[in-house]
């Protein structure tokens, strides 16, 4: 990924908290048949590794288990992002020196993934990934709401994903390349947006 030191993320606790918050990955391998990508909800064990630890499971049909990867896999994660208008910098009313660009955070993980399909990690994994996305419902679901029988057929469909972080890169741009003027007029017209996200990127741009 390509990171202007400006730009640049080392740091691990919001490496972290970008992953965690994003929610859905981009799961991508390369093969001899070329690049293949899953969109992949994940888990992070941070204290697993160097960088922590990637878990999810896709499904059996899915092709991607099945073709050798070629060097490490990537998983991708997106934070927040929104467009940013050249009408909101103070520097158009000035030079009109200005062009349009997009704010976001984004970390890329790499790492040997490993594919498995033991009924006892997969059901483990299952279950925490369903307990993370069910935490804070009225009545949360669990998967022993379910049949034996039957969570023991869908463990047979899916087959689970280990990437262990060996590298990590984030980026996180956030006008800090503007100066206090125009930061200003990105925080009050995202400010001012009827898009959710683009107020969520507003008050992440420093002042």
């Amino acid at each position: 990924m390509y990171v202007p030191p400006a730009f640049r993320d080392d740091d691990p606790t919001a490496l972290h908290a970008t992953m965690e918050q994003a929610r859905l990955s981009q799961l991508v391998t390369a093969t001899e048949q070329g690049l293949v990508a899953t969109p992949l909800p994940m888990f992070l064990v941070g204290d697993e590794g160097p960088h922590g630890t990637l878990y999810g499971h896709v499904a059996r049909a899915n092709p991607q288990w099945q073709l050798a990867p070629i060097g490490e896999a990537m998983a991708l994660f997106l934070g927040p992002h929104a467009y940013i208008t050249p009408n909101w910098y103070a520097a158009k009313q000035e030079t009109h020196k200005v062009v349009p660009t997009w704010n976001y955070i984004a970390v890329h993980a790499y790492g040997s993934v490993e594919f498995f399909d033991d009924a006892t990690r997969l059901r483990a994994i299952v279950t925490r990934l369903t307990n993370l996305h069910e935490h804070g419902s009225a009545a949360p679901w669990a998967v022993n709401d379910a049949p034996d029988a039957f969570i023991a057929a869908q463990l047979r469909a899916i087959v689970g994903v280990r990437l262990p972080i060996s590298r990590i890169e984030g980026k996180r741009k956030m006008s800090q390349n503007r100066n206090a003027q125009d930061r200003a007029g990105v925080i009050a017209g995202l400010g001012a947006s009827e898009r959710a996200s683009d107020r969520e990127v507003a008050k992440l741009i420093p002042e």
